[in-house]
């Protein structure tokens, strides 16, 4: 059977089926003319010369009325291929390279709430809503009640609708979805169409703005009324006192140094989690990144009398999917936690492994421990590489664990003295870990020291398992 260029209504040819209608009128009153004028003698005669003519016009009515049901029976069968989402070009072309997801619904009964169809939809919205079929029920691919109800009142109330739909998941998405009645299918059913814009982005922005003013309005008042005492003082009674200055003024200069890294990490913060649901796309050498951050606090450490131990595979061997920078950001934040809180002597193991699937990534690597996952990716048969971050601090109660990741948190007695710091690093490398879709966990034991665990998805260049004696051993004092 032919397939039709378009969903529109096929109808016959102008004229096809009325010449056989005029012929058969033609006729039918030649004969009856005939009839009337001649005698019961020659009845015989005319209907003998109309004989050919009349069978003729049967011939093509005939014809006509085949013509007429195979027309129809296109005309049937466009709408079920319309139904069935079988748009043909250039239609589906236009609606796959759209790039918000589009969707066709198809109901016949309201009541039937397990009716609801879709017979159409877009690549964008099979990549979207992670289905594989073009036609399936609707709740299979969105379940939101919002949504739901905008799409029957467009079926069967014919009213255009919007409602905000997101998806969950661990990658957030905000999409503003758009329902418009399309009226009635050629097998009675009732179709809408459903379309989702992606309003993350803007969702992202304004968010980012709301959090940035309170977050650094909390973070920066401490500082600026300390700079604002002194200064005062310095004007004041200070005035000519040469050691009082050179102290106010040296403590003057650690506040301006700590409202300095404040910012830069409430940027760094807000730039992550405005590009946090896009996924990097680099191949990135993870043991070359670890390594090169090893370097870089290598000074640090032998400042602080700690010895960093480095145990990874050579350069090259391991390769994952990610930012490069977000990557040594994620490394430097936690060998950086590990040395602000080990003392002077302590050591710090720094433990990169590949291969391993999501469950050996959150095995214990201290014994006894609280554990904890602060963060933990939609597990697929990916295989992951994974950073473990090995302190001998102080540690931490069970009941602090949660809370490592929230912004400006600090485990209570570790606020001062030389352990100052922003309150941002975990929470900066929780975003980025799930910008990365990898995981985060943390095992700890008061008295005994912390274990903080990254871990990225491989790339399929470095999927495969490294050998047994894949580590090298290089120890940093």
């Amino acid at each position: 059977m032919p397939q039709p260029t378009s969903s529109l209504p096929l109808r016959p040819r102008p004229g096809f089926v009325a010449r056989p209608v005029v012929v058969t009128g033609l006729a039918g009153l030649l004969a009856l003319v005939a009839m009337a004028l001649v005698t019961d003698a020659e009845v015989l005669a005319a209907l003998v010369l109309a004989a050919p003519l009349t069978a003729l016009t049967l011939f093509q009515a005939r014809r006509a009325r085949q013509e007429a049901d195979r027309l129809r029976a296109e005309l049937a069968q466009t709408h079920v291929e319309v139904a069935e989402g079988a748009l043909s070009l250039p239609y589906t072309s236009v609606l796959n390279a759209l790039p918000d997801p589009v969707m066709v619904i198809s109901a016949h009964e309201p009541d039937d709430l397990t009716g609801r169809r879709f017979v159409m939809v877009n690549r964008a919205g099979r990549r979207v809503l992670k289905i594989q079929r073009e036609a399936g029920l609707l709740v299979t691919a969105i379940r939101d009640p919002d949504v739901l109800e905008v799409v029957d009142e467009a079926l069967f109330g014919g009213l255009e609708g919007e409602a905000v739909y997101e998806p969950g998941g661990m990658q957030e998405r905000i999409f503003r979805v758009y329902a418009r009645p399309l009226g009635a299918a050629g097998d009675g059913s009732r179709l809408a169409l459903l379309v989702l814009h992606d309003e993350t982005d803007i969702r992202r922005v304004e968010r980012m703005r709301a959090d940035f003013l309170a977050n650094a309005s909390h973070e920066l008042r401490t500082p600026l009324a300390s700079l604002s005492g002194f200064i005062e003082t310095l004007r004041g009674h200070a005035r000519g006192d040469e050691l009082a200055r050179d102290r106010f003024l040296g403590i003057m200069h650690v506040q301006a140094e700590r409202m300095s890294r404040l910012i830069d990490d409430l940027m760094s913060l807000s730039r992550i989690e405005l590009n946090e649901h896009v996924r990097p796309l680099q191949d990135v050498d993870l043991s070359a990144a670890v390594l090169d951050v090893i370097d870089a606090l290598a000074p640090l450490a032998r400042d602080k009398g700690v010895t960093l131990e480095a145990e990874a595979p050579p350069r090259g061997e391991v390769t994952i999917t990610g930012d490069r920078d977000q990557v040594i950001q994620v490394a430097q934040n936690l060998v950086d936690n590990a040395l602000k809180y080990s003392e002077r002597g302590g050591r710090i193991r720094i433990l990169l492994e590949t291969g391993l699937a999501a469950e050996a990534c959150v095995a214990p690597r201290m014994e006894p421990a609280a554990r904890l996952s602060l963060l933990t990716p939609d597990h697929g048969p990916e295989r992951y590489a994974t950073l473990s971050v090995i302190d001998a601090g102080p540690g931490m109660q069970r009941e602090h664990l949660p809370r490592l990741t929230e912004r400006f948190y600090r485990v209570e007695g570790q606020k001062s003295g030389e352990k100052l710091g922003t309150g941002l690093g975990l929470a900066i490398v929780k975003h980025i870990m799930n910008r990365h879709r990898g995981g985060l966990s943390v095992e700890s034991r008061p008295g005994a020291g912390t274990v903080f665990t990254a871990y990225f998805p491989l790339a399929e260049t470095g999927a495969a398992p490294a050998p047994d004696n894949f580590y090298d051993v290089a120890k940093l004092s």
